[in-house]
């Protein structure tokens, strides 16, 4: 499913204007902490890829992200009482660490297997390259003699 998404060249295509991916990463930030710890996160051209520990129901959270980006977005684009997102979401529970490193890994190299970028953190509208600068960097390592 997620290929197929990924190489669509019809329908709307809106996430791909960099001011409107800005604003939706800006929208799911904003809500990390309040209604989810957010671990994983890209948004391509036409639809986006979440990954959060959710602090209240996902439902809730899924409404709430889509009915304020779905507002703005519509606004940015100068469009009146139009869908701005599909009505369903694909969500699933994670029951490994396992398995919540595999979704974190395929989310953030998503951009990378559609052809967007060569690697994950090049791409600005993902948690890579934020991911990348949390690890902390080791310096001044003591070396064998």
């Amino acid at each position: 499913m997620d290929r197929q998404l990924d190489t669509t060249t019809t329908g709307p295509l809106y996430l791909k204007r960099p001011e409107m991916a800005e604003m939706i990463v800006q929208a799911i930030r904003y809500q990390d902490g309040r209604q989810y710890e957010l671990h994983a996160y890209a948004v391509m051209a036409n639809h986006v890829h979440l990954l959060i520990t959710p602090l209240m129901d996902v439902s809730t959270i899924t409404r709430s992200l889509k009915r304020f980006t779905g507002r703005k977005g519509n606004q940015m684009l100068g469009l009146v009482g139009q869908p701005f997102w599909q009505d369903e979401s694909y969500d699933r529970l994670v029951r490994s660490d396992t398995e919540f490193q595999n979704i974190a890994r395929y989310i953030e190299w998503n951009p990378v297997k559609a052809g967007l970028v060569a690697t994950p953190e090049a791409f600005p509208w993902s948690s890579a390259e934020v991911r990348l600068e949390s690890v902390p960097q080791v310096t001044n390592l003591p070396h064998k003699a």
